[in-house]
């Protein structure tokens, strides 16, 4: 692709800073053009998103936005069609949240980012976009009559963990190996954790974000379940997101794409330890974050190991995490 305009790269950082501050943080460390590419990607599912979580629409109207965005992301589909569908979805809004308002109402600039973006990456997004909206619409169809959703079983969190992080994970990795040539001889190694590594940062926000989650009428922790079971598999999921960085590392991938995995996969191990001492919901201060990655950029610059396995947690069950059961 061409270098994305200045004024565009400043337009879309601004949308990342308004609705995620992790990935508007890590986002940034990538090289050209995954810098472009990922952020668009990160904006195209978190529309979706919003579609999935609009507890003020019924849930024919989500599916239905859900399927109407998919089509605008055909080759075919035309700015006018966009326009149309941001104002419709603007009259009677899904949500609270100003940052994803706007995003909804700048879908069409987004998607003209988007369809500038080099071909082989805009049908992976498209892909997996399409593959995680039409998950999401299988959620929307088992929430009850207040369009409260609960998930009851492991089974149901797996499902639900894979449409919508492992297959951003999926995305992302074939996005990487689009970008990064040296990652050509690791690419089965990378594609056998990518699943493993979205779900384990979705098991995180999913951990984090439990109260307010049941504020409005999500229930993402299966009924069924004990809490030091989701603990127990956030942390294997994230061991093997470290591997994936190792892996990542050793074939010389891009310093800025190695940083930006580390620093995601940093912040969520040390959320999980976090809430094992503190308690769900318990996120890290701005100081924290910022002091992790300033060690993710020392131990990139002078060669030392970007995670202590250890700082993970045991491998059992430990005593608090079965206090918040």
């Amino acid at each position: 692709m061409t270098a994305m305009p200045s004024k565009d790269s400043d337009a879309l950082q601004a949308l990342l800073q308004k609705t995620s501050r992790t990935f508007a943080l890590t986002i940034p460390m990538l090289p050209q053009p995954l810098r472009a590419e990922i952020g668009v990607a990160y904006l195209l599912f978190r529309i979706i998103d919003t579609f999935e979580d609009a507890t003020a629409w019924t849930p024919a109207e989500r599916q239905k936005a859900l399927g109407d965005f998919v089509r605008l992301l055909a080759e075919d589909a035309t700015d006018a069609a966009a326009r149309e569908a941001a104002e419709g979805w603007l009259r009677r809004p899904p949500v609270d949240h100003d940052g994803y308002r706007e995003l909804l109402g700048d879908t069409p600039r987004v998607l003209g980012w988007y369809r500038r973006l080099d071909a082989p990456a805009r049908a992976q997004m498209r892909t997996h976009v399409q593959r995680s909206a039409e998950g999401m619409s299988r959620f929307v169809d088992r929430t009850d009559a207040t369009g409260a959703l609960r998930l009851e079983t492991m089974a149901d969190l797996h499902e639900y963990c894979y449409v919508v992080a492992g297959i951003v994970g999926e995305m992302l990795t074939e996005l990487f190996v689009l970008g990064d040539r040296h990652l050509d001889g690791v690419a089965s190694e990378l594609r056998a954790r990518a699943v493993a590594f979205g779900e384990g940062l979705q098991l995180v926000n999913i951990l984090k974000d439990a109260g307010a989650d049941a504020v409005e009428g999500r229930t993402y922790l299966p009924r069924q379940v004990q809490l030091a079971e989701v603990f127990t598999l956030a942390r294997a999921d994230l061991r093997k997101a470290t591997e994936y960085i190792e892996t990542l590392r050793a074939a010389g991938a891009d310093r800025g794409l190695v940083a930006f995995n580390a620093l995601n996969a940093s912040l969520a191990i040390a959320t999980l330890r976090l809430m094992r001492d503190k308690g769900l919901g318990t996120k890290l201060t701005r100081p924290q974050v910022a002091g992790l990655a300033a060690h993710v950029a020392h131990a990139l610059d002078v060669g030392l190991p970007l995670f202590d396995v250890q700082s993970l947690g045991p491998t059992r069950t430990s005593a608090s995490e079965s206090d918040h059961a």
